[in-house]
């Protein structure tokens, strides 16, 4: 698609890093090293220029020159590593006497011979830098020669597609109706400014255009204008007042000239204007210069690709992609819609009963974009209606279709939001094309990656890594053009899984082949068990420049020998059946390695040798029959995500008897950022280790019932940045501890804990926490005899979308603002029976406030009835059964049978 800046940002970091470091360079070589900083920086601008080209606008040279330049980035930063690898050598900390001066001189020896071969290196890679710095100017890359225009391709659809579209009548009722509504910033002044959102082919221009025509008798003056990428303002605002019906015969006029002129015009006029395509939120502001708000009233419409545009602009309004009934429809109207029969009516199934199977499948690829399915269409109506013939379409999606006008232009008009991204992101949406169309992606794994590959570095605001993957990751949801769909998780609503769009994920393969390809393999997919030529070149190059393996369980038979893959940044075999296969010894040699996803391969064991990959950072182990680590796990110091023994979670480290050591040893992994654990007993050495592990981010304890303890993490002190806190199976806090408040731990989003004494101030710490979104609280306020109601007030937990009360004595009572987020409630008790004889009813029904809960979607509620007659349960059932059934959402009710009631 596109040649991304290689390792060249990563190169320059590390070569300073060799600059700095304690690796006793020599003078000259110091300065070649500096040498080569200055020629990659300002190779690093040409690249990025070529790279926001598309290939089929890039000539020949630059694209063979930047692929050159790529992969002598990669080859430097492997000589680089791994001159870190063996010039650091092992700490001897252990060794004595005559044994540890022997083994000192032989490792001083021996890293002497590997700078003297750095030294080499260095020269070799400078010689080759000057080569390719020369091709630039032999070439002359970048020069001025004329390339043919570039007609948008958005013109050919802008004015087919009004009458094609299916659903717009919908969307363009919504959208009139959202502008009619009145809300603070409209109240605030006399007009109203939406912003139509959604990536390219979705439908944006269409639907303004409908919408403009719909309503545009409504005001004295309209215009719609086209921004583009690459806008010209002064040519815009001719065009703004040529269609308000002002003309202007002076032509030197100026920008800030026709600025006022505009804003004079509009003065006193009620106005309607559509500002189609803005891409950056700067053009924007300087466009609202000359669009005044006044008194008579005005609307302002834009179209955007870009979320955060769309709501720095106004009210954004988010255009969804066609549902697959609507999808049918607009297939088999244009498929069979010249037949009598089928041409003025909805078609709602396919009228080829042969072609219903293979038309679904292509709607599924064609994900409710408009454009996708009109493309799709008009390639086969070039077809016979036949299923054969519709099936090689359907295959031949992402080969063999460049040739074909309609997809080109469909992969031009996708292309516009892809080219717009900074180069960071599209390195991150490239890196989609190693898994299998429709695989749903682990986040944090998908996070990890990025690290692993060096996509993500440092900031200057101290975040750390994950976070600015996370980051990363929801700047490509949020751009819009569906590059990445997200799949929330139902406790949180937070993003746990993602897929890459079916037609995103073909612009990008189709546009890699059309780039200058590597004959060198940087990263391997294997996606089935077919044998390619692919795999066969893999063979005959031993891998041996491979950063990234990654194999699916269809073509586990096709596990390259990944011990040849000397440079390897990311191995991951998940669900692969490794337990026929050889040992995991060839482990030992991939000091490289940062990433290693082993999780579900049926392995039993993993070798000693794992404590050498001292650069690992990601273990996933997890989902195999491991019953110990083995003790040299302690030795990787950048391990950030510890994944061992997972049975029914995500990661999950199971300490007995035989491994309780292993509890003082993880606290020499200070890099850690999650850790889940599952104890036979209590162990009270986990409190000193855990003060050691102060980067954690997500910590989860579980010990055997029975086994909790009580008060044995009072004395810890959570770190600033912990995200997710299960401790409620394990242990016993004896209070609400004084960290748990918005100021000491800001970022925590999941909290599972039991205190055994809780007071509404608790309550009231806990609701200002700013990010929670699952809590689940047990509590002993019972067996103390602290019988207490509690109140949520309004503005309470704000952003709670689950929460889990146990063990609670008196009624929850929820008021009018609390917790609007919330869609499912678990208390249990609701209430107990006997205790809330005495609270105030309404019209003799306990009213607990679930009304006031405006997002709630289940409800699971038990009843204690012990202490009270049979009338008085059967009373309190029907109260609680009355609560839910007047919600507004009625939501899913789980009901539990009340029981404990007196007969007397």
């Amino acid at each position: 698609m596109e040649v991304v800046t290689g390792a060249l940002p990563r190169v320059i970091t590390k070569l300073n890093e060799l600059l700095i470091g304690e690796y006793n360079l020599q003078k000259g070589v110091k300065g070649e090293i500096r040498f080569l900083q200055s020629v990659l920086e300002s190779m690093k601008g040409a690249l990025e220029k070529v790279s926001t080209t598309p290939a089929d606008r890039l000539d020949i040279q630059d694209m063979i020159w930047a692929r050159d330049l790529r992969e002598l980035s990669y080859d430097i930063e492997d000589s680089i590593d791994t001159f870190m690898v063996h010039g650091q050598g092992k700490e001897q900390a252990n060794l004595h006497g005559i044994i540890k001066f022997t083994d000192r001189s032989v490792g001083l020896f021996r890293k002497a011979k590997i700078r003297h071969g750095m030294v080499t290196e260095i020269r070799d890679i400078k010689i080759h830098v000057e080569e390719v710095a020369k091709r630039h100017g032999r070439y002359k890359i970048n020069s001025n020669v004329p390339m043919p225009a570039m007609i948008d391709p958005r013109l050919f659809t802008q004015y087919t597609e009004v009458k094609e579209l299916v659903g717009i009548d919908e969307a363009r009722d919504e959208l009139i109706k959202t502008l009619e509504e009145e809300n603070d910033v409209s109240m605030q002044q006399h007009g109203k400014i939406v912003s139509i959102v959604g990536f390219g082919g979705l439908g944006k221009t269409t639907l303004a255009n409908v919408v403009y025509e719909k309503i545009r008798a409504r005001f004295d003056c309209c215009a719609f204008v086209s921004v583009s990428q690459t806008p010209n303002l002064k040519k815009l605002f001719k065009g703004l007042l040529c269609d308000l019906g002002k003309n202007i015969n002076e032509e030197a006029l100026d920008e800030s000239q026709l600025t006022k002129v505009l804003r004079d015009f509009l003065h006193e006029k009620r106005y309607f204007v559509i500002i189609d395509d803005i891409w950056d939120i700067s053009v924007w502001k300087m466009i609202r210069c000359a669009l005044p708000d006044n008194d008579v009233g005005f609307t302002i419409i834009t179209t955007t690709h870009n979320f955060d545009v769309a709501e720095k602009v106004g009210g954004a309004y988010k255009l969804k992609p066609l549902s697959l009934n609507n999808s049918q429809k607009l297939l088999y109207r244009r498929m069979f819609g010249t037949e009598n029969k089928y041409n003025n009516e909805d078609i709602d199934k396919c009228p080829d009963q042969e072609l219903a199977k293979v038309s679904d499948k292509i709607l599924k690829k064609c994900g409710g974009v408009p454009l996708a399915v009109v493309t799709m269409s008009s390639l086969l109506a070039c077809k016979a209606r036949n299923e054969m013939d519709w099936y090689e379409v359907y295959n031949s999606i992402g080969t063999g279709l460049e040739n074909n006008l309609d997809v080109k232009n469909m992969r031009n008009i996708l292309s516009f939001s892809y080219y717009e991204l900074p180069s960071h992101l599209r390195t991150c949406l490239l890196h989609l094309s190693m898994f299998p169309e429709d695989f749903d992606i682990d986040k944090d794994c998908l996070i990890r990656m990025w690290i692993a590959e060096g996509f993500i570095q440092c900031d200057r605001h101290g975040r750390s890594l994950f976070e600015l993957g996370d980051c990363y990751l929801n700047e490509l949801i949020n751009r819009s053009m569906i590059l990445i769909q997200p799949i929330h998780n139902s406790l949180t609503g937070m993003v746990n899984n993602c897929h890459i769009h079916d037609m995103v994920l073909d612009l990008i393969l189709s546009d890699m082949d059309n780039t200058s390809p590597s004959n060198t393999i940087r990263r391997l997919s294997l996606e089935n068990g077919k044998e390619s030529h692919v795999m066969a070149q893999a063979t005959r190059n031993l891998l041996q420049h491979a950063r990234s393996v990654v194999i699916f369980p269809s073509a586990v038979a096709q596990v390259p020998a990944a011990g040849s893959c000397r440079v390897l940044r990311v191995l991951d075999l998940e669900d692969c059946n490794l337990s026929e296969t050889n040992s995991l010894k060839y482990l030992e040699n991939l000091y490289h390695l940062r990433y290693l996803g082993l999780c579900g391969t049926s392995i039993s064991q993993l070798p000693d040798e794992i404590g050498n990959l001292q650069f690992l950072q990601t273990m996933a182990v997890n989902c195999n029959n491991i019953s110990s680590l083995p003790s040299s796990v302690v030795q990787l110091r950048n391990l950030m995500c510890l994944v061992i023994d997972d049975f029914t979670r995500l990661s999950l480290l199971h300490i007995d008897g035989s491994t309780i050591n292993i509890i003082e040893e993880l606290g020499q992994l200070t890099e850690l950022r999650r850790l889940w654990i599952k104890l036979d007993e209590w162990n009270d050495k986990l409190l000193e280790c855990l003060h050691k592990l102060q980067k954690i981010r997500e910590l989860d304890i579980v010990v055997d019932p029975g086994q909790r303890s009580i008060g044995g993490l009072d004395a810890w002190v959570a770190p600033r940045h912990l995200r997710l806190l299960g401790t409620k199976h394990s242990c016993w806090f004896s209070t609400l501890l004084a960290w748990v408040n918005p100021f000491l731990v800001p970022d925590l989003t999941c909290l599972y804990i039991a205190v055994r004494e809780l007071h509404q101030v608790d309550l009231d710490s806990l609701r200002r926490l700013p990010t929670l979104r699952s809590l689940s609280l047990v509590v002993d306020n019972k067996n103390l005899g602290i019988h207490q109601g509690f109140v949520v007030g309004a503005g309470s937990f704000p952003y709670l979308v689950s929460c889990y009360f146990w063990q609670f004595v008196w009624p929850m009572v929820f008021q009018q603002g609390a917790m609007p987020r919330l869609r499912k409630l678990h208390v249990w008790p609701l209430f107990y029976v006997r205790v809330a004889r005495g609270i105030a009813c309404s019209d003799g029904v306990l009213d607990l406030g679930l009304g006031n809960l405006p997002s709630l979607q289940e409800v699971i509620a038990d009843l204690q009835c012990e202490g009270s007659s049979m009338e008085e349960a059967e009373q309190a059932k029907a109260a609680r059964t009355h609560a839910i059934e007047m919600h507004p959402n009625h939501p899913r009710h789980i009901q539990y049978e009340v029981s404990g009631w007196d007969d007397d």
